[in-house]
């Protein structure tokens, strides 16, 4: 869906979602009041959009801190596993045109350039694991340092045995069971 036919209805609806997920997981941003929350999301509509990719496609979109330095709202994907729409990618576009056969639809970085926001970066992951478990039988994409790049590999991370792990793999690998998990400020 493109920000077109992204309508006033379909955002009432995602306000309500994401007002109820916000009050029923308030530990994940105390002190946090939805009114300004909502106020933000009200007076930036291309950015309710991307929250609207985000959920349309399984993240459950929250509210997981405030920037300091811009008073930004920051909105992780809070889904107990990394999001059902947004899985069997490789990790960029170049990873992508390398595959000869079995090419998967897309991939993580360019259906995050496509929906505007960003892919978790290592220690964004390993925040959002400080609010739940999450990822403990997905795995999910992480923004990876270019040096790893260039040698053709790419991170994700998980939760097993209570424990948070990065691991590597080649950026044009793809799995059902692995997407990526976006941040958004507002």
């Amino acid at each position: 869906m493109d920000q077109t036919s992204f309508t006033r209805e379909l955002a009432e609806e995602l306000l309500q979602a994401l007002k109820s997920r916000f009050l029923a997981n308030m530990h994940r941003h105390a002190g946090v009041s939805w009114d300004m929350v909502e106020a933000r999301l009200r007076s930036h509509t291309t950015k309710l959009w991307s929250l609207f990719m985000l959920e349309t496609t399984g993240g459950e979109p929250d509210v997981v801190g405030i920037d300091a330095s811009s008073g930004e709202y920051i909105f992780f994907d809070c889904s107990a596993e990394t999001p059902v729409g947004r899985r069997n990618l490789c990790y960029d576009r170049a990873a992508l045109d390398a595959r000869k056969a079995n090419k998967p639809a897309s991939s993580a970085l360019d259906v995050v350039a496509e929906i505007g926001v960003s892919i978790l970066t290592e220690e964004e992951y390993r925040f959002l694991q400080t609010l739940g478990e999450f990822d403990r039988k997905t795995s999910s994409w992480v923004a990876t340092p270019k040096e790893i790049r260039a040698l053709g590999g790419a991170l994700f991370c998980d939760r097993r045995y209570n424990h948070v792990f990065t691991y590597h793999n080649g950026a044009d690998s793809y799995y059902g069971v692995r997407g990526f998990r976006a941040k958004l400020a507002i």
